[in-house]
């Protein structure tokens, strides 16, 4: 049985920052997704894991590792996981993008992201002392993974970055935050508020100090498990990144030339533009094809009722994961399942 969700109803348990700070979030989410552009609109169902990116501005190393990025991204990455309730399991922080697999148990991604994004850009903007765009337009990407294996191939894929992109020959060995598979069900990491850009009073401050945990997601046997399996994948694509580097005649940068490289630098190579940005990964075809389906169901349904309701009809109900429109304009919407 369906159940009917109205934004209102969400709305009416806020205050009036946390309004603002929604509708901030939306208005950035739209600029992220082309949502002007009438792109079309994403589905945020509760319970879904993402592999979540974000690019900065240009390819600039605007992430490049130091003491302090890593302090800041970690920080922050803590508290926003703690303020929207959005469990994290992996991350890393290359030179110039971000890469984190999460899962988002209330539907509220979107507001996570504007959230840490935002906050991550002014805090090194002000580490920098620049003040352009700190994220490219359009990098955000949101891919929802459709199975355990997807999640752990996709743990594996951040986690191998480095050695991918022929930084380092092992993920571990990147100076940047890398979250450690070891560290998936353990203790959590716990961070200190940087000494610089951030308040220490007043009723906009945060806390002095915040705590990451690296939560295994759903379904997973054990910790134990999971950490294995997490592992043996990782193991397999270092050794397969670091095949392909020696059959190109490449060798790996190096740690120390890394952090020696400028903020403002950027790749020498080309990077391919235009190209399709999934919302979905599977490597199960027919898991693929079947939420691709359901997929084109939601933008076909979104679409009928967003015309509905541009001729004025207050009844209709959007399909569930509507997102924008049910926060801004509280629209009604079917529940999930």
């Amino acid at each position: 049985m369906r159940t009917t969700v109205r934004g209102t109803d969400r709305l009416a348990q806020l205050d009036v920052d946390q309004v603002r700070e929604l509708a901030r979030g939306w208005r950035w989410h739209a600029r992220c997704d082309g949502y002007g552009a009438m792109t079309a609109p994403r589905q945020v169902l509760p319970g879904t894991i993402y592999l979540v990116t974000r690019r900065c501005s240009q390819r600039q190393f605007l992430l490049r590792p130091s003491k302090l990025t890593n302090q800041t991204f970690g920080y922050l990455l803590a508290i926003a996981s703690t303020r929207f309730r959005v469990e994290v399991h992996a991350f890393c922080v290359m030179s110039n993008h971000v890469h984190l697999v999460v899962t988002d148990p209330e539907g509220r991604l979107p507001a996570f992201s504007q959230f840490l994004d935002s906050l991550v850009a002014r805090a090194m903007n002000a580490l920098l002392a620049r003040w352009e765009h700190f994220w490219g337009p359009s990098s955000y990407s949101a891919v929802a993974l459709q199975s355990q294996s997807d999640v752990v191939d996709k743990i594996a894929y951040v986690l191998a970055n480095p050695v991918a992109a022929g930084l380092v020959r092992r993920g571990r060995m990147w100076p940047g935050s890398w979250s450690a598979p070891e560290r998936m069900g353990a203790e959590p990491l716990e961070f200190s508020r940087p000494p610089r850009f951030f308040r220490k009073q007043g009723a906009t401050a945060l806390p002095e100090r915040a705590r990451l945990d690296l939560v295994v997601p759903r379904g997973f046997v054990s910790p134990e498990e999971f950490r294995e399996l997490v592992s043996a994948a990782l193991e397999v694509k270092e050794m397969t990144a670091a095949a392909n580097l020696v059959a190109r005649g490449r060798g790996f940068l190096g740690a120390k030339v890394a952090l020696r490289q400028p903020p403002s630098g950027r790749p020498t190579r080309v990077e391919q533009r235009l190209g399709i940005k999934p919302r979905i990964a599977s490597r199960d075809t027919w898991r693929r094809i079947q939420a691709l389906g359901q997929l084109v169901e939601f933008l076909r349904d979104y679409r009928r009722a967003f015309d509905a309701w541009r001729r004025g009809s207050t009844s209709v109900v959007f399909p569930a994961g509507t997102y924008l429109m049910r926060m801004l304009h509280g629209v009604p919407c079917k529940g999930p399942g």
